[in-house]
């Protein structure tokens, strides 16, 4: 089989890149975009390390062929910062002090990040289940949940507080 182009949108930037058949979206994203915060960890869909988001939600980006990223829109943990401002998100991770060898925190933050998109106030039982495909070895998980209820509660402050300001 030949090599073919794939067009996708990596935070917010048009790509076009030849990629070999069968080549796993988590080495394109590593290798030819750059996008080394999207950590490979097990290879095997297992630990939750290389959770990008595809459309919106969360996949796992060393089980998806990079030729079935055609078309779409891909966001990784370098896409979540905005304007070099870190997201509330990842400002509630270091706050709670949720990183400790940080293998396991893109991959956390993204899949949280998805959780928190649908569902602005989650309860605790769902961050659990939400980041139930993420491993991580170093923090026994209570900081991460922290962190995740954390920026909810943060995010859902701030529509007020902007509302207060227009007024």
């Amino acid at each position: 089989m030949k090599s073919s182009y794939v067009n996708f949108t990596l935070n917010g930037e048009e790509k076009e890149l030849l990629v070999e058949p069968g080549r796993r979206l988590v080495d394109v994203l590593r290798e030819q975009c750059g996008a080394t915060g999207t950590k490979n960890g097990c290879g095997q869909g297992t630990c939750g390390a290389c959770t990008i988001h595809i459309d919106g939600v969360a996949m796992l980006s060393c089980l998806v062929p990079a030729e079935l990223a055609e078309g779409t829109e891909i966001v990784t943990i370098e896409g979540v910062a905005q304007n070099r401002t870190l997201h509330t998100l990842q400002k509630a991770f270091l706050a709670q002090a949720a990183i400790q060898c940080g293998f396991c925190t893109a991959g956390m933050i993204m899949a949280a990040k998805v959780l928190l998109d649908r569902d602005p106030s989650p309860t605790r039982r769902a961050v659990i289940e939400a980041l139930s495909g993420n491993v991580c070895r170093c923090t026994g998980y209570e900081p991460i949940i922290a962190a995740v209820l954390a920026a909810a509660a943060t995010l859902a402050e701030q529509p007020a507080a902007a509302a207060a300001v227009a007024a």
